[in-house]
């Protein structure tokens, strides 16, 4: 797992023109990714990239998907999924990815352009030296669309008990304000070694240092925490997530390297009863325009993931969704 170098913070009046790109990552079964490298020529030459190109005047993302493929490797799509809307800011440019995972396919990937391939899992794109954008590509392809919170109140042996019942290989952040520091650490301990027979991974939300120190998967910031960072505070190999409400809040994340964003609340929960709602058109807004993963928390399950990647959600986030048990003892 990596992540996307630390971005630059932009202001309203940013001049640089705006690049709309169609982002294909074809995936074989075994979970191998194609990447191409760019030939002689081209801009960035030798670095290596997910296939795609620019949107043509009045193409969808989807047509340009189709249309570069075919162009680039000649091959035909007969199934994509939109995996989520991505951003990339360079010096001189501004380039959206509109990011597809292609399932099914007709013919075999050819270099028609003289490209070299490469299929290689996810996780090897540290070994290749690609485009910028391709950090943000493969944490989308490695982050799960589930990312649950711990109620406020759980008891320890009720967690430890309850891993068995969540989504396996969701993301799990240990959200426990009223533990202090020393009993948070053990818990969390405890609760890394546990969670990894459930392939889970932990995000605490405490120190970043503590999580890279004790081995968990990321670190989540608060709006508050945000606002105090000055860079990335993480190191590459270590989810980067952060809490947003507002467009302010989001391009922060995003500037800050963030490598996903959970924004909120899209319905009225009991934890945050006076919070202003989003609804899922509001949620939609903030999250087509993030250029980050951003998921959908508030009032909201499982069930609702398809309504959510409808409204440009990359997943959900949840509490009491997942611990119902809890929530009707309490």
């Amino acid at each position: 797992m990596r992540s996307s170098p630390r971005a630059t913070r932009l202001n309203a009046d940013d001049a640089r023109p705006v690049i709309r790109v169609a982002c294909g990552v074809l995936m074989r079964a075994s979970g191998e990714v194609l990447i191409a490298q760019r030939p002689t020529g081209k801009l960035a030459a030798g670095k290596w990239e997910f296939p795609g190109g620019k949107l043509e005047a009045g193409e969808t993302a989807y047509q340009a998907l189709v249309r570069e493929l075919d162009e680039e490797l000649g091959v035909q799509v007969r199934a994509a999924q939109w995996l989520t809307n991505l951003r990339q800011d360079y010096a001189d440019r501004r380039v959206w990815l509109d990011t597809w995972r292609v399932d099914s396919l007709d013919g075999e990937p050819q270099p028609r352009e003289g490209q070299q391939l490469a299929w290689i899992a996810p996780s090897q794109i540290t070994q290749f030296d690609v485009l910028p954008s391709c950090w943000r590509v493969a944490a989308a392809l490695q982050l799960p669309r589930e990312y649950v919170f711990t109620p406020p109140q759980i008891g320890k042996q009720e967690l430890l008990e309850g891993l068995s019942n969540l989504p396996r290989a969701c993301l799990l952040r240990l959200r426990l304000p009223a533990l202090d520091d020393r009993a948070y650490i053990d818990l969390a301990k405890r609760l890394i070694g546990a969670a990894r027979e459930h392939e889970i991974g932990i995000v605490l939300d405490r120190d970043p240092a503590q999580a890279v120190e004790l081995g968990a998967i990321g670190w989540h910031a608060t709006t508050r925490s945000l606002a105090k960072l000055q860079w990335r505070p993480l190191p590459q190999g270590c989810w980067f997530l952060a809490s947003a409400h507002n467009a302010t809040e989001i391009e922060a994340a995003h500037a800050l390297g963030a490598d996903a964003v959970v924004v909120a609340p899209v319905q009225k929960t009991a934890t945050h009863p006076d919070a202003e709602i989003l609804g899922w058109d509001g949620f939609a807004a903030l999250a087509d325009a993030a250029g980050l993963p951003a998921y959908a928390l508030g009032g909201v399950s499982a069930a609702d993931l398809p309504l959510a990647t409808r409204h440009r959600a990359f997943g959900i986030a949840a509490i009491s969704a997942y611990w119902p048990k809890l929530a009707r003892i309490r």
